[in-house]
């Protein structure tokens, strides 16, 4: 009951957090229907996680919060002068591109589940949440950069192998054209 407590008053003081433009969003909806602001949100919420188990575009849906808020921030990180926004950023892109690979060959089989999307963008949320250890920074860490210092030498011949090829390629058609 104490754990709950605290994650009301967390989200509450979220809510209320003047420097978020959501927030003066949800006071003024606040303002205007007389419904609490926590609870406005957690009529959004509940309402987004029955549309995305029962309505229809729910990959369009998921793909959006997968995309479009990631994108916006990106796209300031640029901006600014700070490193610190851009890393957390390309993390979250290098999580991102790796789970749609992965994604693709279990999506068939996957998406037939009712829940999917829903825990889909439950996974995106984790991966962007703005703590000091998302779920973009843990799967990075533990898995893939493990994997990428592993490899990398071995697919950095291969590409270079390949590039050599393409470019003796390019060379031997354009000298036949001649």
């Amino acid at each position: 009951m104490a754990r709950i407590a605290a994650v009301k008053q967390s989200l509450e003081k979220a809510l209320h957090d003047d420097n978020k433009l959501w927030t003066k969003y949800l006071a003024k909806v606040e303002k205007k229907i007389g419904v609490d602001r926590l609870y406005v949100f957690l009529s959004v919420v509940g309402f987004s996680a029955l549309y995305l188990v029962f309505g229809i575009g729910q990959q369009l849906v998921c793909n959006i919060f997968g995309f479009v808020y990631p994108a916006y921030c990106s796209m300031k990180a640029l901006e600014t002068p700070k490193k610190e926004d851009d890393t957390k950023w390309l993390t979250y892109w290098v999580v991102f591109a790796v789970f749609t690979i992965v994604e693709f060959f279990s999506d068939y089989i996957l998406c037939w589940f009712p829940v999917y999307w829903l825990f889909k963008c439950l996974f995106y949320i984790w991966l962007m949440a703005p703590i000091d250890r998302n779920g973009s920074l843990i799967l990075y860490h533990c898995i893939i950069r493990p994997n990428f210092l592993r490899y990398h030498q071995k697919v950095d011949e291969l590409i270079s192998s390949a590039q050599d090829a393409a470019v003796k390629a390019a060379t031997l058609l354009t000298e036949k054209q001649e």
